[in-house]
């Protein structure tokens, strides 16, 4: 039976040993141990794989989340988790060190305080701290001295200084003395089992060299490899930088693609063939468009915070807009498709095979097939998709729609293959199935042409 744990009394395991220093006056003082070595604030797709990997390692985690519908659907084990991880949910739920809370008021009990909270942008591409804020002013004003608080959500170069630090600071608390502030931004791959998570190298940055090393020794708390750089500021531009990256060459990975079709090649082929090169080169595949909580988010995070100094950096902004007229840009293709086949985009049946944002997750956060149903219904045609790991989805304007049990009795006017899942089956689709590939990894039907 799985287990909500909001005991005062600390679990059963033996406490580490006691943070030193001094607070001012005008700080409450702690025991001299917590009852946790580290808290969670966030349970999404960061912060509870994060809390777990802590726990599995030896940790007595306090794990927070304001949803009680997040909870207990973590507590259900109705969460999307690989196998490893579940696994790990189902030790941490039948253990005592390991605490599920909605009571922001518990982090006082924890020695390390780890925020991993989304940060999105809203629909006109600006950064929404909304939830970061809050997580962040809930830390500081729950904050003890001895703790270590680190920001892990991606964001704008400064955030911890302005959301953390200062606060703290103002607070009474001294900071590399009574309480360590810190930067490192998560590095998880959702739904991906090919890097072990402690395998994955995490940077970090302090606000003081006494900061830097406390939180070096709370990451190695389960991660094999901690890079220690010089600032926060460091550490918050190489997520960045990370992200951006990606988006910039899966951006040019797209135009390539409908530049090859222009010629008459097949962009895979080129891909694969220029992957032969041992150096100076990194595949990027094109799709329908990019999801997920970093690249079509985190570029925007350093855009918005150049344009207040209008500082213009050309080719992230050209590449996030490519980025952003994907989905239309697949829209565009089966209309094309369509016409050339002699059919309307009005009253055409178009049936969706995948909608998450990535394979073999039931991730949907900003993922581009909402955008493309969207503007198909809009459009006049009858939508419909499949995906066996989003029961529903909700369009803007509220309308909900249910996956179709079975396609062939959809009658689609054009099958649109756009996120490849391990369980999908083309088997139903007849010889004669007009198909749109948006994945540049689909299985090959007669009438089949690509994005």
């Amino acid at each position: 039976m799985a287990l909500m744990h909001t005991s005062t009394q600390p679990p059963a395991r033996p406490a580490r040993a006691p943070i030193s220093g001094a607070p001012p006056a005008v700080v409450e003082l702690r025991p001299q141990t917590f009852d946790f070595d580290v808290a969670i604030v966030g349970l999404g797709y960061v912060g509870l794989p994060t809390a777990l990997a802590y726990h599995h390692a030896g940790s007595r985690v306090l794990a927070l989340d304001i949803s009680s519908a997040r909870l207990g659907a973590i507590t259900g084990r109705s969460v999307d988790l690989i196998p490893r991880d579940h696994t790990r949910l189902d030790s941490a739920l039948e253990d005592e060190a390991f605490t599920l809370t909605s009571d922001a008021t518990q982090i006082s009990r924890a020695q390390a305080v780890i925020v991993c909270v989304p940060t999105p942008v809203d629909r006109y591409l600006v950064p929404d701290l909304t939830l970061l804020r809050g997580a962040c002013d809930a830390v500081v004003q729950h904050a003890v001295a001895g703790q270590l608080l680190m920001l892990t959500s991606t964001t704008y170069v400064g955030c911890t200084e302005d959301l953390l630090l200062g606060p703290v600071t103002r607070k009474g608390l001294v900071p590399g003395q009574d309480v360590f502030v810190a930067f490192s931004a998560e590095r998880i791959d959702p739904g991906s089992e090919t890097v072990p998570q402690e395998a994955v190298p995490r940077v970090v940055g302090g606000s003081t060299p006494a900061c830097l090393e406390r939180a070096s020794q709370v990451l190695s708390g389960y991660a094999t490899t901690v890079h220690q750089v010089s600032s926060l500021g460091t550490a918050e531009m190489t997520k960045l930088l990370e992200n951006t990256f990606r988006a910039v060459n899966i951006a040019l990975a797209n135009e390539f693609a409908d530049i090859c079709q222009s010629f008459g090649l097949d962009v895979t082929h080129v891909i694969d063939a220029a992957s032969t090169k041992p150096y100076g080169y990194m595949p990027f595949l094109p799709g329908p468009g990019v999801g997920g909580h970093c690249i079509p988010c985190d570029p925007h995070y350093l855009l918005w915070q150049l344009r207040k100094d209008r500082i213009e950096a050309p080719v992230i902004a050209a590449a996030m807009q490519q980025i952003a007229n994907r989905p239309a840009h697949v829209v565009d293709r089966i209309r094309q498709v369509l016409s050339e086949s002699g059919r309307s985009l009005l009253g055409a049946r178009i049936l969706v095979m995948g909608i998450a944002y990535k394979p073999n997750v039931a991730d949907l956060r900003e993922s581009p097939a909402l955008e493309i149903l969207q503007r198909l219904h809009q459009l006049g045609a009858a939508i419909g998709y499949v995906d066996p790991h989003v029961p529903s989805a909700v369009l803007e304007g509220g309308m909900r729609l249910i996956p179709v049990n079975d396609p062939a009795s959809f009658r689609p006017t054009l099958v649109l293959l756009h996120t490849p899942h391990r369980e999908t089956d083309l088997h139903w689709m007849s010889a004669g199935q007009l198909v749109l590939d948006a994945t540049y990894q689909g299985t090959s039907t007669p009438n089949q042409v690509s994005l």
